[in-house]
């Protein structure tokens, strides 16, 4: 029953894969190309494959019947049949989940999915996965044998066997796969963000970080900070929009390389921001980048226009890494850079007069995020609060999100939930949601994060429960037809972060300036903006973009 003749694959493994497989080509928060499809789909047999053959084995063990031969074969072959219209079904179907996907992102329809691409990609990793696992299976049983040659019981040796064998494994697989992979990716990125682009060239006007009159060269910068303090409105884009007169927006940046050490780079953006007027503006926000040190320009641009330039904003890089890798490879540097970075700008704003102060901000989107949220915490700020914060995509292991969406009000969903009475934290999206609850207190918090955001929505515990967002009511812009699956939906969700930044703007984990608008007039109270105001500047920005 549980072997193919002349594969020698099993029957039980190659339907719980199939099973698992089929439920992979069902749509889930993102649209997704053929080759990642194969990827996941072939992910997904595998997993199934194993499944199937951990319970064979765990029935064999246990010393259940199995019935007869012939039983066994007609078994086997029905389970080939079903498996084999089954996939065929979901391979024909997918292209109108996707198209379901595609058509609420605003997305153009697709006329095939390339069933044969996705079945070969999805074939050729569970080959190599299977003889992954089968020389492992060798590895073990060789060392169970030397074992037992030793006097070591059977059932020991077998045990000691597959531990050995998996630290073998795991030791060939981290050494020589994984820190390989990782010393190309550091060089690379290190490459790029040292990399100086000959359109940028080192602003001239004192008041610019890279200047000559700066005390942060321009080539310490990287390519993002040159990026940032290169781009952004200017005075005159800005009071052309409104049709009067309108400041420059200070922007300060403090490269990896502009310093040795944390504190030391902190120093500087302090050093910096008091230098070009930082603290003489109405408005100081407070940034952390993501893993690369990019400043998302929807969330900075939106900002200058809603305070017509009256604004200053400091950031300090701690990688050149992308989110996820900085995240495995330096998880404790972006905590320690925020923490460094606000412990320097507040202290220095607590020391000013409360009246001649700026307001101040803070912001990050993504693992930048996560990182502001952890540069402060209520005790340090007690006594003298800062002004508030905007937080966009935040991930979904941020600890001071889950504490906030998992003490929503019972009446609310887990895609915008609402905190209390909405006077201090306030969640929005696409559909606005900034302007529900109690007056506003002195300190104001905001999460902007779509329901579409798996950077956001991720859980390990959808591997073996629904996640509470997928409930109805759903959020806009999450396909009805999404399911949940055991196993498959959390493979489904680790897949769609991986692709999180190829959606449209506006959906998945790209943020649109039109949306932060809302965001940003809420949390900080632009003066002489009026609702009509801001929907034009929504309309220029999409515009625009």
């Amino acid at each position: 029953m549980v072997s193919l003749p002349r594969l020698n694959l099993s029957a039980t493994g190659l339907a719980i894969g199939a099973l698992l497989m089929a439920a992979s080509l069902t749509p889930s928060l993102l649209p997704r190309d053929f080759v990642i499809q194969g990827l996941l789909s072939g992910t997904s047999l595998s997993i199934g494959y194993l499944i199937g053959v951990f319970l064979r084995w765990a029935w064999q063990f246990a010393q259940l019947p199995e019935g007869s031969e012939r039983g066994r074969r007609t078994v086997r072959r029905g389970l080939v049949i079903l498996c084999a219209a089954l996939l065929g079904f979901v391979l024909w179907k997918e292209s109108d989940w996707q198209n379901q996907v595609r058509s609420l992102m605003g997305m153009d329809p697709i006329d095939t999915s390339d069933p044969v691409k996705v079945a070969l990609i999805a074939a050729s990793l569970f080959a190599l996965i299977l003889a992954l696992a089968r020389v492992f299976r060798r590895t073990k049983r060789f060392l169970a044998g030397r074992l037992k040659r030793r006097t070591v019981p059977p059932r020991l040796s077998l045990l000691l066997g597959a531990i050995v064998a998996a630290g073998l494994f795991g030791a060939v697989l981290n050494g020589i796969v994984f820190e390989g992979l990782l010393r190309l990716a550091d060089s690379s990125f290190q490459e790029i963000d040292q990399h100086l682009d000959a359109d940028l060239v080192p602003p001239s006007a004192a008041e610019r970080t890279g200047s000559p009159a700066s005390l942060a060269a321009w080539q310490t910068l990287g390519a993002r900070g040159r990026e940032f303090v290169s781009s952004g409105p200017t005075g005159e884009d800005i009071g052309r929009f409104f049709g009067g007169s309108a400041r420059d927006p200070l922007r300060v940046y403090v490269g990896l390389n502009s310093r040795e050490t944390v504190d030391e780079r902190a120093a500087l953006a302090l050093a910096e921001l008091i230098r070009v007027g930082g603290f003489d503006r109405s408005v100081l926000v407070v940034v952390v980048p993501t893993g690369t040190g990019w400043i998302d320009p929807a969330a900075l641009d939106t900002l200058e226009y809603l305070h017509r330039g009256d604004v200053a904003s400091v950031a300090v890089q701690y990688s050149y890494l992308t989110s996820f890798l900085s995240l495995m490879v330096e998880p404790g540097y972006g905590a320690e850079a925020g923490r460094a970075l606000f412990k320097a700008i507040y202290g220095h704003w607590t020391r000013l007069p409360p009246d001649a102060r700026p307001r101040l901000y803070l912001h990050g989107l993504s693992l930048g995020a996560m990182n502001s949220m952890l540069s402060t915490d209520l005790y340090e700020v007690i006594g003298d609060p800062f002004d508030g914060a905007l937080w966009s995509g935040p991930p979904f292991n941020s600890a001071t999100w889950q504490d906030m969406t998992g003490a929503r009000t019972p009446d609310s969903p887990a895609w915008r939930p609402r905190f209390r009475d909405g006077s201090v934290v306030r969640f929005g999206n696409q559909a606005g949601g900034f302007e529900d609850g109690a007056p506003w207190g002195p300190l104001r918090i905001a999460f902007l994060q779509y329901a579409s955001d798996p950077v956001v929505f991720f859980e390990l515990e959808s591997l073996y429960r629904e996640p509470d967002w997928m409930k109805e009511p759903r959020g806009p812009d999450v396909a009805p037809e999404f399911r949940w699956f055991p196993v498959v939906t959390m493979l489904q969700l680790a897949f769609d972060m991986a692709i999180g930044t190829t959606s449209p703007i506006g959906f998945g984990h790209l943020y649109a300036p039109e949306h932060y608008i809302p965001a940003w007039m809420a949390v900080t109270a632009p003066p002489d903006i009026d609702a009509a105001t801001a929907e034009r500047l929504k309309v220029w920005f999409k515009a625009s973009r």
